[in-house]
């Protein structure tokens, strides 16, 4: 087996480089990244059916889960509860999120794993950031959501890490999209709606 053959069978095989300058370890934004990616697992199901679940730090079961679980549950790694942050702000702000779903009051069980919501929270309360076609202006630990249904609407929502596929310029995103919670090289590959940091510097 040739050198090349041999690293594209790393590749094949899932194996992955970090080419992109990672946090400081032990800062905030390294722990977050940290726990993304011990996320990944590709038999975690897609399900989005509205299910009642414990407040706060309620989640649905670990075998299961949508795009806005993965963002909810790497924040828990270092100990942020998106799930009470966004039921609390929406609580007291209704108004300053998306009326897309006919809800007249927040809902603990589903505010937190909605896209359009978890973007709401992140520009009132985090740092809205550039949207470009340039990899170096993703940091690793910054949120990207994106728009998945050309000519629709298909919100999507994903983590920067600080991984590269071999050969590969852009940086790997964790996410679900429906076939688990995976490290994937699809940053460009959407229209992308947001760009966002927060809770980390």
């Amino acid at each position: 087996m040739t050198s090349v053959a041999r690293l594209m069978g790393v590749v094949v095989a899932g194996g992955l480089l970090t080419a992109a300058p990672s946090p400081a370890e032990g800062t905030q934004a390294a722990k977050f990244i940290q726990t993304a990616i011990a996320l990944r697992n590709p038999n975690v199901a897609y399900d989005s059916g509205y299910r009642r679940i414990a407040y706060p730090l309620g989640d649905v079961p670990q075998n299961v889960g949508v795009c806005a679980d993965v963002i909810v549950r790497a924040y828990r790694g270092i100990g942020i509860d998106l799930q009470k942050l966004v039921h609390e702000d929406m609580k007291r702000h209704f108004g300053a999120y998306p009326m897309i779903w006919g809800l007249k009051h927040a809902d603990a069980n589903i505010d937190h794993r909605r896209v359009p919501n978890l973007a709401a929270f992140f520009k009132r309360h985090g740092k809205v950031l550039k949207i470009t076609r340039d990899p170096r202006d993703y940091r690793p630990g910054d949120v990207v959501t994106w728009n998945l249904r050309h000519g629709g609407s298909l919100p999507h929502i994903g983590i920067v890490t600080d991984r590269r596929a071999l050969f590969g310029r852009n940086p790997l995103m964790m996410h679900n999209m429906g076939g688990g919670q995976v490290l994937e090289d699809m940053l460009f590959d959407y229209e992308i709606t947001g760009h966002y940091r927060y809770g980390l510097d």
